[in-house]
């Protein structure tokens, strides 16, 4: 089973879609209405915690977890974790190497989204906001400021912002595009959740571009567990290489 949603999921799932030795299948979080088809079984949703996924492990018969959530999705993984201890269900996380400030970056890096607004400061700025809809409320202390929110699905209620413009756009994004944006908008500051990876990047590149400052939020701690960064030394884990052969796997293409 692979847990997803995002990028590398859809490309482990579409490796797979050709190794009919094996049997995938993706659990989508459920965090975005209409989430992409991939050549695999999926489902959509969560599972009631641990005991739940428990309980799904064992009713699906699953030999084998791969977490490739985002890497914000520290309940998701720690619950993975939990449950394949308590199941003895082999798992590795395919996780995404974390970005790192360039030469040229104006980074200010917190630990917490509440260190994001206290970051963005009284002074009405315009900002970009890199962050998703789920924490949109935390800026709600911060009304004074003009909002840019890209989401990947229309908001079906009025946001919480008081001074929003929202963008609806799926990734992955481009450089000139989301310089364009920044522009057009007139930001003078980007606030983002650090996730690494080619999908989202383009827009730390041009905030860099543009000399703009990034608040940058640090991934949360999640349980230690196996994890490899390419889809193929998840791909030799699972067509039967033990944890040793995935890292090592990992490692020969610069992991």
């Amino acid at each position: 089973m692979i847990l997803g949603g995002t990028t590398e999921a859809r490309r482990l799932a579409e490796a797979l879609a050709n190794a009919p030795e094996i049997d995938a299948v993706l659990s989508y979080a459920g965090r975005t209405e209409s989430p992409l088809a991939v050549p695999v079984p999926w489902r959509v949703g969560g599972f009631g915690g641990v005991p739940g996924l428990i309980d799904y492990l064992r009713a699906e018969k699953i030999d084998r977890v791969v977490d490739a959530t985002h890497p914000f999705a520290a309940q998701m993984s720690g619950n993975a974790v939990a449950a394949c201890a308590a199941t003895s269900v082999p798992l590795v996380a395919l996780e995404r190497a974390p970005w790192r400030p360039e030469a040229g970056d104006r980074w200010i890096e917190v630990d917490t989204l509440e260190e994001a607004v206290a970051a963005v400061g009284d002074v009405p700025r315009r900002v970009f906001l890199g962050i998703g809809r789920l924490h949109l409320d935390a800026f709600v202390k911060k009304p004074q400021h003009h909002y840019l929110v890209r989401l990947v699905d229309a908001p079906r209620e009025k946001l919480p912002l008081p001074n929003v413009t929202v963008v609806v756009a799926r990734g992955p994004f481009d450089v000139d595009g989301d310089r364009a944006l920044m522009v057009e908008h007139g930001s003078e500051l980007v606030v983002s959740k650090n996730a690494g990876g080619t999908a989202a990047v383009a827009k730390i590149i041009a905030a860099r571009s543009l000399g703009l400052p990034v608040v940058m939020v640090r991934r949360p701690h999640v349980p230690k567990r196996p994890a490899v960064d390419t889809v193929a030394a998840m791909l030799a884990w699972l067509a039967g290489g033990s944890v040793h052969d995935a890292l090592s796997a990992g490692a020969e293409r610069g992991v």
